[in-house]
């Protein structure tokens, strides 16, 4: 089947490169019973395209079970999947077979793989390497003949490395990846996805699409959507209801667009455009993007200036509950001045008073040697004031050197998540 046809029948829209490699590799592996797992950010079309494979495979004539396991309670989760017994558990009234046994023969497609309890990941595997499983409640080996597809909005790799994902389950589903792209890395897709949604809406609300101005459609390019297809096709449904018969400037746009309605969201920067390639289409023509490259520029700062004040406050929320006085007042006066009066958990901190009163009532003061002096005073020698990765590697050192390697207390003390704290560890290289 010819890849222009293969896009049209299933809905996997886009001419880009990113694309047409995405395209390519589904049509190679469609066809054959191997694992497949997708994954991308939520809304880049990880179930149209599960769905594309299927119907595509030998497989198509039987069903396609999709099954959400982000969705599924953690405590019914293992029933939902592989059935169970008559009296099983509390309100198990009747035998039920699970989603593994309703594909048999078909496909699953377990999204959101990423969410499953550990204790369901082994059955998975079990499942996966020989299509055996038990219901709940039985002792009775069962076999079904599926094909897999998983997909996941998360780093699975990650997961494995911070212990929450089995890692021979991992190795078993990374048979064959396929990553979709999201969609502010193919711009050049954007315009002409959104034109088939607002032919599609405007045929179903029998409505009329106008257009937009040469700004709306910078605006429309730009946005780095946050939502990918799944908010393209979104905001295309309200501009053709809300908007009928309007033509669409830049202000009316900006009020379908989320990220768009306030302002310092990450997910707000627009993306540079390159000036030499200019695209044209029947809703607008190109136009320079000198502005909006000032603008990104712009917005960057006032990024990292909110990434200095993170590391300040994390840095005062960490001498405020676990330096002593003595600790606190070797620091040097520069430095002083940029972490004084930080907000601390949401309570105004000013050095000077934690050194003289809150600090001499903490507990473990008296474990506080003169080590934690000399660290300080090396750390900001020559009065300088560290890279945010230096200070950020400095106080993981210093929370770890204080409890012991007592990853937990750390993290909490430095106000970050233990999950956070191992992706720092491997980061910087800290045992």
């Amino acid at each position: 089947m010819d890849r222009e046809v293969f896009q049209e029948q299933y809905g996997l829209l886009g001419k880009s490169e990113a694309m047409r490699q995405v395209i390519d590799k589904i049509m190679q592996v469609a066809k054959t019973d191997i694992t497949v797992t997708l994954q991308g950010e939520s809304g880049v079309g990880k179930d149209v395209t599960a769905r594309a494979i299927h119907a595509m495979s030998h497989r198509s004539r039987n069903n396609l079970v999709i099954v959400n396991c982000g969705a599924i309670p953690e405590g019914i989760i293992e029933s939902e999947l592989f059935g169970h017994e008559k009296g099983a558990f509390t309100g198990a009234e009747v035998s039920r077979e699970g989603y593994f046994e309703k594909a048999d023969g078909g496909t699953i497609f377990l999204d959101e793989i990423g969410d499953t309890p550990k204790n369901v990941q082994v059955k998975l595997l079990r499942v996966l390497e020989n299509g055996e499983f038990f219901r709940v409640g039985s002792s009775k080996v069962q076999t079904t003949d599926v094909r897999v597809i998983a997909a996941t909005n998360q780093d699975l790799w990650q997961m494995v490395q911070d212990g929450d994902f089995r890692e021979d389950l991992y190795y078993r589903l990374d048979t064959v990846q396929i990553k979709l792209p999201p969609l502010r890395d193919r711009q050049e897709d954007i315009i002409p996805i959104f034109r088939k949604f607002v032919e599609e809406y405007s045929a179903k609300y029998d409505s009329v699409f106008k257009g937009f101005s040469d700004e709306a459609r910078e605006l429309l390019i730009s946005y780095r959507w946050p939502g990918n297809i799944r908010e393209l096709k979104n905001v295309a449904e309200q501009l053709v209801v809300l908007e009928k018969s309007q033509f669409i400037d830049k202000d009316k746009l900006k009020k379908y667009l989320k990220g768009r309605q306030h302002e310092g969201s990450a997910d707000n920067l627009p993306m540079v455009a390159d000036g030499s390639k200019a695209q044209h289409d029947s809703f607008g023509t190109g136009s320079d993007f000198d502005k909006k490259d000032r603008e990104l520029v712009y917005r960057a700062l006032v990024e990292l200036r909110n990434d200095i004040a993170d590391v300040k406050k994390m840095f005062a929320n960490f001498l405020y509950s676990t330096f002593s006085p003595n600790n606190v007042k070797a620091l040097p006066a520069s430095i002083r001045d940029e972490v004084d009066k930080s907000d601390v958990a949401g309570v105004n901190v000013n050095l000077d008073d934690h050194a003289t009163l809150g600090m001499q009532s903490m507990p473990g003061d008296s474990d506080i040697d003169t080590a934690d002096e000399n660290e300080l005073s090396q750390f900001f020698e020559n009065d300088e004031i560290p890279s945010i990765e230096e200070a950020e590697k400095f106080l993981i050192q210093q929370a770890l050197n204080r409890f012991d390697g007592n990853r937990r207390k750390a993290s909490e003390t430095l106000g970050v998540s233990e999950r956070t704290l191992y992706r720092k560890l491997d980061q910087y290289g800290l045992d």
